[in-house]
């Protein structure tokens, strides 16, 4: 039997390599994100090139009740998760505190810590019944060190980092592993989504060094997914060579 993984967020970026990884690992996997279309062309691609099964879920992890409906819809088989990767997470905005729009902090609180915790909340009871589970939170190098800018984003992420170490201990007794993975400036979707939409600006952010990519991130999460069962690796931080942390960087 293969093993299953839950990825949120799989539609771009380093939730729709992972999928690519783990399949081509052998992994079947559930593909869940906001964009139905890429869904089930992800899916299709996916089952057509590696022969796993893939079940994909359109869902927004802000929506309490999407994400309930969805998992308790999931068939039994796919229930026997795992790993879970709560991947789905964005920045909104790129603003000082007293300019910030209160329109971009609840996206990124809704997104970043509500929508990880909704779907955390669903899965675990499967981890639990089933006595094993690997659930991978992917954080940020920005809960590490505040930047100008940053302000409710880093909040967010300084909350991810809070909860996977909380998740560890409350969820250690039963056996589940907790991860937390935490890159640095990635050129993915991120900065034109911060950015609104403008490919100029999204660009610019990555002038001057050679930024991360979703493909250096995915084979760390494979990794640390696929270590002997009794070792736990509880966090990662992953920056470019250019990037010392989420202040300093060296741009040429």
């Amino acid at each position: 039997m293969r093993k299953i993984i839950f990825i949120t967020g799989a539609t771009s970026g380093i939730g729709k390599a992972t999928a690519k990884l783990f399949a081509k690992n052998n992994y079947d996997i559930v593909i869940t994100g906001r964009r139905n279309e890429r869904l089930i062309q992800l899916a299709k691609t996916l089952t057509e090139t590696y022969k796993v099964d893939v079940l994909p879920l359109c869902f927004d992890v802000r929506n309490k009740v999407e994400v309930q409906a969805a998992i308790a819809s999931l068939p039994e088989k796919w229930t026997n998760i795992d790993v879970l990767l709560n991947n789905a997470g964005l920045a909104s905005g790129l603003d000082k505190i007293q300019n910030g729009k209160i329109e971009d902090w609840e996206t990124m609180i809704d997104t970043n810590v509500k929508g990880l915790l909704y779907v955390t909340h669903e899965i675990i009871p499967f981890f639990i019944k089933n006595k094993k589970g690997h659930i991978i939170n992917i954080g940020s190098t920005a809960a590490k060190t505040v930047y100008e800018k940053g302000n409710v984003y880093c909040a967010t992420k300084f909350a991810v980092d809070a909860l996977s170490k909380s998740m560890r201990i409350d969820l250690l007794e039963y056996g589940i592993k907790v991860t937390q993975i935490s890159p640095g400036a990635a050129e993915t979707e991120f900065s034109l989504v911060r950015f609104k939409g403008d490919k100029n600006k999204a660009t610019a952010a990555y002038n001057g060094y050679k930024p991360l990519t979703a493909d250096d991130i995915a084979p760390n999460i494979f990794y640390v997914a696929n270590l002997p069962d009794h070792v736990c690796i509880n966090e990662l931080e992953i920056t470019a060579l250019a990037q010392a942390n989420s202040t300093y960087f060296h741009k040429k």
